[in-house]
């Protein structure tokens, strides 16, 4: 079932006979209600002539229109947060651009319902409010000046300063649940006690925001009157992988062998038997089309968990499109749980490793570009993979490199995240095992420079970690050590990736693919080591209190003589 949420607005003007307010909202249905969800906004527009109404409309348009843009895999308030910042630096440039603008800026108040959970954005005095079994709470604070003289000049709103931030305030819904979105002609001539029974007066949403406008404008209300309301009628599934519950139902297939036939699909080959998933080529028969099936093994029918990360391994993978990872293929009609993406010949980084091939450093420079620029465009979506390694970078023979398998991968807008940090973990940070750090993107870059590393010397710069074990990591060994041809430019570049302090390490993809890219032409320095009395501060203090009691002991016989 969807979220279904009754809606309605109004914007009267007040005595001033022009109306600075702009209030819009946007209802999609299916997918993108379920991907982006619903969203609503207030804004109420400052500045002489026409500023403050251009200022107004066009930050809500823009918030409208450019919020469904934003990828998927995105979280609310990184996606509205991303699309009202360039709003700001343009409602600034008009107003300095136009002398008819100048000055123009506007309060920003918007809602965004998704899933079972409420996210606000907000910047001004306009408001929001939740009626919630019987009790109306404001959710939202007003950014105005303190001082008694200035407590109507707004401190802080869209177009007013370049150091611009919203406020964000989020929580779950409940079934029953109304908003209210209002500029402060409403909130201003109106009590909230009188807010209040209005909302509870009237039930139907469009009915209750018309009579706050009116009511507010008969209160002698010297400003525009607008109002949007949002009840809330039905609650989605719990969150986004039990949104997916259709797909959840269908059953595992079986084990498949070479030459069946099922869903128009034959079986080539098993290219992968793990202890959870397999991994099938197969042709599709009315296009003959080369296409990879992946689906768990068929003893994991009961296992809940198993299946959704199946099914959201699958929702991140359709919203990745870039030539670094197989892309989804539609697999309609499908009698059981599996999905299809691109077959490419060629093999993985560990498979080559594993065949006793050679890499130059010609070819680990060229393969770290290429991880770079597809790790760049997963972190662009705010997906994490957090488990690079060889084994999941292959190599194709059209020339590409693609990053394989999103089974442990994470993005921002998911509701739940399984606790503890996956990966392999030769190629985890030092800092993921103390279990106070998630693994994230910077992590990915972490793993890409170990990957390099090993790629080169067959080596690992801390050593190889077995799973289970506490390792301690000192200092990281120079690739060097093991390669000697290997260019200084390049091993600092994979001494910084791989530093055991987070701060020494490339912060982003694009800053990684840099150092890359330029080589011996602008060189990164060595990262510095980490002083022997910070990488063993006990054993240190360890040794100074011997040599301090050596040294007295040796005056004391000194002394005694």
């Amino acid at each position: 079932m969807p979220l279904v949420v009754d809606v309605g607005h109004s914007s009267l003007t007040g005595p001033r006979e022009r109306n600075e307010d702009f209030c819009g909202m946007v209802t999609p249905q299916g997918a993108e209600l379920e991907n982006k969800g619903l969203i609503a906004a207030v804004a109420d527009g400052i500045g002489g002539h026409r500023g403050g109404r251009e200022a107004a409309e066009y930050t809500v348009r823009g918030l409208l229109s450019d919020y469904y843009a934003t990828p998927d895999t995105w979280s609310v308030p990184h996606a509205l947060e991303k699309v009202v910042v360039p709003l700001n630096r343009w409602v600034m440039a008009e107003g300095g651009r136009q002398p008819d603008l100048a000055g123009m800026a506007s309060t920003l108040t918007v809602l965004v319902l998704r899933g079972r959970r409420y996210v606000c954005a907000h910047v001004g005095d306009s408001r929001l409010y939740l009626l919630r079994d019987g009790v109306c709470t404001r959710l939202t604070s007003d950014h105005v000046w303190e001082h008694p003289e200035l407590k109507n000049v707004l401190s802080r709103a869209v177009g007013l300063d370049r150091h611009f931030h919203l406020d964000f305030v989020d929580g779950e819904l409940h079934q029953g649940d109304c908003f209210l979105l209002c500029s402060d002609g409403v909130w201003g001539a109106l009590e909230q006690a009188r807010i209040t029974g209005t909302l509870i007066a009237h039930p139907d949403a469009q009915q209750a925001a018309a009579s706050l406008t009116s009511l507010a404008l008969a209160a002698d209300g010297q400003d525009n009157a607008s109002a949007v309301v949002l009840r809330v009628r039905e609650l989605p599934p719990e969150n986004l992988r039990d949104s997916l519950d259709g797909t959840a139902r269908l059953p595992l297939p079986p084990r498949f062998k070479p030459g069946q036939e099922f869903d128009g699909l034959r079986i080539d080959e098993v290219l992968h038997d793990s202890r959870a998933t397999l991994l099938y080529r197969v042709t599709d028969q009315t296009s003959g089309q080369q296409l990879v099936l992946k689906t768990l093994r068929p003893e994991l029918a009961d296992e809940p968990d198993e299946i959704r990360a199946l099914i959201m391994e699958e929702w991140r993978g359709r919203r990745i499109v870039s030539p670094f990872f197989a892309q989804l293929v539609p697999a309609e009609g499908r009698s059981c749980l599996y999905y299809l993406q691109t077959w490419h010949a060629g093999a993985t980084l560990q498979q080559m490793l594993d065949a006793d091939m050679h890499f130059t450093v010609a070819d680990a420079i060229q393969h770290g570009i290429r991880l770079m620029k597809g790790l760049s465009a997963l972190h662009r979506l705010d997906i994490a993979h957090r488990d690079i390694k060889p084994a999941n970078i292959h190599s194709g023979r059209d020339g590409r490199l693609r990053i394989l398998d999103l089974g442990v991968a994470v993005s921002l807008s998911e509701d739940q995240v399984a606790a503890g940090n996956p990966g392999t973990p030769s190629y985890m940070a030092p800092d993921l095992f103390t279990g106070e750090v998630a693994a994230g993107a910077t992590h990915d870059l972490y793993a890409a420079g170990v990957t390099l590393y090993h790629l080169l010397t067959r080596k690992y710069p801390y050593g190889e970690v077995e799973p289970f074990q506490h390792p301690k990591f000192g200092e990281p060994v120079a690739p060097t050590r093991y390669r000697p041809e290997i260019p200084g430019w390049l091993e600092n570049v994979l001494l910084k990736a791989v530093a055991k302090d987070p701060a020494q390490r490339f912060e982003t993809a694009e800053e990684f693919l840099l150092a890359l890219e330029r080589g011996a032409n602008r060189p990164l320095s060595r990262p510095p080591a980490t002083p022997l009395a910070m990488r063993n501060p006990l054993l240190t203090w360890r040794v100074i209190a011997a040599v301090s009691l050596v040294i007295n002991l040796v005056l004391l016989m000194l002394l005694a003589r």
